[in-house]
């Protein structure tokens, strides 16, 4: 068993303000083994036609610095979104890293899905990761993590899931819009029970963005859920409810990969 906490924040572009909101998170989170915050923790989108690279940071910068000693004061895992320099390019990646409880850098993710949909062009702003995933087992609960937009894209997180992902957090900045809150929380679901698996987002809030942070567990079920203020979330992931609803629904045992790569195989001829 795990004790995860998602923390819902504010964003914006005052750095220090930034860190202050994440050092605050993590005292409600005390005690958590995991603490997954949203994604571009450390410097807020801004408008579209605002350029990121002098806010971006290299992964031994100050923000990441900060996230280790978190890490090690908290003796907890930490996972927080920031934007990633890349030497003479005028974008960034959109990096999650992912620190230890002794306040180690284990690994990082780049985000492999842009947010160019619903008028909007991060890829103006942000370059694609190359397609490397990121997982990772704390006591014996193997993890996964996407981050935001990738949530709409089912293959990313089923890959997880095969790969033996037992929980998959998705640091998030939701932007707020019509239906947009319902989009995130139907697809935090389905995306739970088609991989039976418990699904956490850690989401922006107000202003500007949908809130509504929460877990997931294997079946779909609401473990705990914030509104649109700050707030930190707390559950439990729990392998024997995994490995319960493994049993009662095999989706992932059921899956068909030979002939979903024959169909793939066939719409590439069909389009050249």
């Amino acid at each position: 068993m795990v004790e995860l906490a998602l923390a819902q924040t504010v964003v914006g572009d005052d750095k220090a303000a930034n860190l202050a909101a994440l050092r605050t998170a993590m005292r409600g989170a005390s005690g958590a083994r995991l603490v997954v915050f949203p994604e571009a923790s450390m410097y807020h989108f801004g408008r579209p036609s605002d350029p990121l690279t002098p806010f971006a940071e290299d992964l031994d910068g100050p923000f990441v610095a900060e996230l280790r000693e978190l890490a090690a004061g908290h003796k907890a895992w930490i996972l927080a979104g920031m934007f990633e320099r890349i030497e003479g390019s005028s974008r960034v990646y959109n990096t999650l890293v992912l620190v230890d409880e002794v306040g180690e850098v284990r690994d990082t993710y780049r985000k492999v899905h842009l947010y160019d949909a619903f008028g909007f062009r991060e890829s103006d702003r942000i370059a694609a990761g190359d397609g490397k995933t990121l997982s990772f087992e704390i006591d014996d609960v193997r993890f996964g993590a996407v981050t935001c937009y990738d949530l709409r894209f089912p293959e990313q997180m089923r890959t997880l899931a095969a790969g033996g992902a037992e929980a998959i957090v998705v640091p998030a900045a939701w932007l707020a819009g019509p239906l947009k809150e319902m989009h995130l929380s139907t697809l935090l679901r389905a995306r739970a029970i088609e991989n039976t698996v418990y699904v956490g987002c850690a989401d922006q809030c107000t202003p500007g963005y949908s809130g509504n942070t929460a877990l997931f567990d294997p079946l779909g079920v609401t473990v705990a859920s914030a509104g649109e203020s700050p707030a930190v979330v707390r559950g439990a992931i729990e392998r024997e409810r995994v490995s319960a609803v493994r049993k009662l629904n095999p989706s992932l045992r059921n899956c068909r990969p030979d002939l979903y790569a024959r169909w793939l195989e066939r719409e590439a001829v069909a389009r050249t």
